[in-house]
Parts: structure tokens; C-alpha cells; sequence
């Protein structure tokens, strides 16, 4: 499922399986868990804050959210083992070892051997899409279950996970994800669209110690004070060097998802064609296909899931 080789970038879906909603109103018992939304936001930019993984695009929904991520290994490789250390203990404990060398104490060479082993299986998972997902789901399933008073499953499954192995595959993926309120018909425009990324870059509000006091509130092991990490900058496209961000201007994305969120209003539709963002022009994509591609984009990636397309500039 996942292929750092062929591509970087993903996008994850996660489902709630009860009638309760993930953060939606519960129209049998007219009771709001919207509040629920800030908890998975929270949770999103620590664990990129603490992970090798950057956050390209989310979308927390009622019942469902979409992420789209980079991996990026290579932000851990001049990490010490005790940096290491500190980004997994403030998710876990650690076993009592580990726990035993970062209280001072003198170990002996085979133990500090096994601190070292344990340390380079951490750093692994700390690059890990799977590892990344079990930290974000499983402490929110948690935390609304004791909302709830109840046991049980709150996913509907572990998590979908789809390559993008292009640029059109990211730039249309990022869009559709952006948009979902949009479409949804929860807000008009993508600067109402609440717990959105592209809100947030518009707003750019948010604050590390609003998600220490959440999550510590929310009784989940916390003890990392470095700044959270942002989302995923913008770097414009076509550049001879390696590309460390997202492949696009981030002007020309606006000016992207003004166009589309206006084209998927039925009130504007076929108003808007002469000025087609030159972004789409650039990738080669009619209005017709973008169109399809914002609107079917898990369809349509998923019938193009082992197809073989040109690879990203994964730098």
C-alpha cells in the first residue's frame, strides 16, 4: 500500500462505523459532536510535528476525514538516537530500559546495545503512514468513547490509502479534498470551510499550545514542545532542483480552487471557462477531466491504482 520508492504522496481516508457520527449532529438524539473535529486537527499537525510525514491537504467531515501526505524519511536521518527517543516518548512510555537511560541511569553495554536496537525500530516507525494512522485513530476512537459511555469499535476500518503517482494525481487529489465541504454543500466558498487545510493556510491560525492543552486535557501521553510542524509549503513548479514541497505555486492553487469551487456551484456552472487557471493548462488537463477528477476523484484513482504513470520528483 504504501511505496515511498514510487511516490511520497498519499491520500488516506478513515470512516466512523456508528450512527453517532465522527463530528456531526446525531439527528435521532439532535446532539452536536462537532466539537469533535478540533480534536482530530489537533491530532493531525502533532503527529506531523513529530512523524516524517507532512500534511499536503485534510478535510475533517461528519463522519469521515481525508488526509494527503508526504512521507519523508530523510527528515529523521540526522536525528540522534535521543531525539528519536523524545518524538516516540511523547506518544508512549517506551519500555522500562528505555525509560531507564533517559532518567540518567548507567546501563550496561549489552542493555545500552538493546536502548540502540529499540531506538532504530522507532526510527523506522516514525516514517510509517500505518504508524502515523494507529497514533491519530486510536487515542480519538478512545477519547469519544468515554464522551459516549460506550465500548467498541468507532472505525470502520484501519484506514484507505491511495498512491499519487502524479502531479495531476496530487494537484487533483489536494483539490478534492479542500472542496469536500464544498461539494458536501456545508459551506459556500473554501475560506468558510471550517477544518479544511486550505482554511487554514488562508487563516493561518494555529498555535502549539492550543493542541498541548487538547490533547493533554484529553489524558493522552504529551511532553513535546518543539513549534508544531506547518503544513506542507508550496514551491512553484517546474524547477530544475529537487522538489521538497508541493510541486505548484501557491497562488496559482488558489486561483485553482476559487475556479473549481465556483464550477461545482450549479448557479455558475459555464460561467467561468475563459479564465481557466494556467496551472491546468501547464499539467495539460481539460476542464472536463478536472472536473471529473474533483468530483470521482476515489473512483478514479482507484481504477488507476496500478497503472503505471511518471513518477514524482520525490526530493
Amino acid at each position: 500500500m504504501i511505496s515511498v520508492a514510487d511516490t511520497p504522496y498519499y491520500h488516506i481516508t478513515s470512516r466512523c462505523v456508528r450512527r453517532a457520527f465522527l463530528c456531526g449532529v446525531d439527528h435521532y438524539s439532535g446532539r452536536s459532536y462537532g466539537h469533535r473535529r478540533q480534536w482530530v486537527v489537533d491530532r493531525i499537525r502533532l503527529l506531523s510535528s513529530l512523524f516524517a510525514i507532512d500534511v499536503c491537504a485534510y478535510a475533517i467531515m461528519s463522519n469521515h476525514y481525508h488526509l494527503a501526505l508526504k512521507v519523508c524519511p530523510k527528515q529523521l536521518d540526522g536525528l540522534s538516537e535521543d531525539d528519536i527517543m523524545e518524538r516516540w516518548c511523547a506518544l508512549f512510555k517506551g519500555p522500562l530500559l528505555v525509560q531507564n537511560y533517559r532518567n540518567g541511569e548507567d546501563l550496561q553495554p549489552f542493555e545500552r546495545a538493546a536502548v540502540s536496537e529499540i531506538v532504530d525500530v522507532w526510527r523506522k516507525r516514525l516514517s510509517s503512514v500505518s504508524w502515523f494512522m494507529r497514533c491519530l485513530n486510536q487515542p480519538i476512537a478512545r477519547q469519544a468513547n468515554r464522551e459516549d459511555g460506550c465500548t467498541g469499535k468507532f472505525w470502520e476500518s484501519r484506514f484507505n490509502s491511495h498512491a499519487l503517482k502524479s502531479e495531476e494525481a496530487l494537484l487533483s487529489c489536494m483539490a478534492y479534498v479542500d472542496l469536500n465541504p464544498v461539494r458536501a454543500g456545508i459551506a459556500d466558498i473554501p475560506g468558510t470551510s471550517s477544518f479544511t487545510s486550505i482554511k487554514e493556510r488562508l487563516d493561518a491560525e494555529i498555535t502549539l499550545q492550543d493542541a498541548i492543552d487538547d490533547q493533554t486535557a484529553s489524558g493522552d501521553i504529551l511532553d513535546f514542545r518543539s513549534p508544531l510542524k506547518p503544513l506542507l509549503h508550496f514551491e512553484n513548479g517546474g524547477s530544475a532542483k529537487r522538489q521538497t514541497g508541493i510541486p505548484f505555486g501557491f497562488k496559482e492553487y488558489l486561483a485553482l480552487i476559487d475556479w473549481t469551487g465556483r464550477s461545482l456551484r450549479s448557479d455558475k456552472h459555464g460561467h467561468i471557462e475563459n479564465s481557466l487557471p494556467p496551472i491546468l493548462a501547464r499539467l495539460r488537463i481539460t476542464p472536463e477531466q478536472w472536473r471529473s477528477n474533483t468530483t470521482q476523484f476515489e473512483a478514479i484513482h482507484r481504477r488507476r491504482f496500478n497503472r503505471e504513470v511518471p513518477r514524482l520528483n520525490t526530493g
